[in-house]
């Protein structure tokens, strides 16, 4: 029983590990096109 528990504890962490690293990136691409964008502009 305490095998599954751990299992799953350890599955959540490494989802919300991957789903902030792809967070970042999203963040990291919007920041670099609005850069491109501002440097279009002026």
């Amino acid at each position: 029983m305490m095998d599954k528990d751990e299992e799953k504890k350890r599955m959540r962490t490494r989802n919300l590990v991957v789903g902030g690293i792809l967070a970042a990136i999203v963040i990291l691409f919007y920041l670099i096109t609005l850069a491109k964008l501002n440097v279009g502009v002026v």
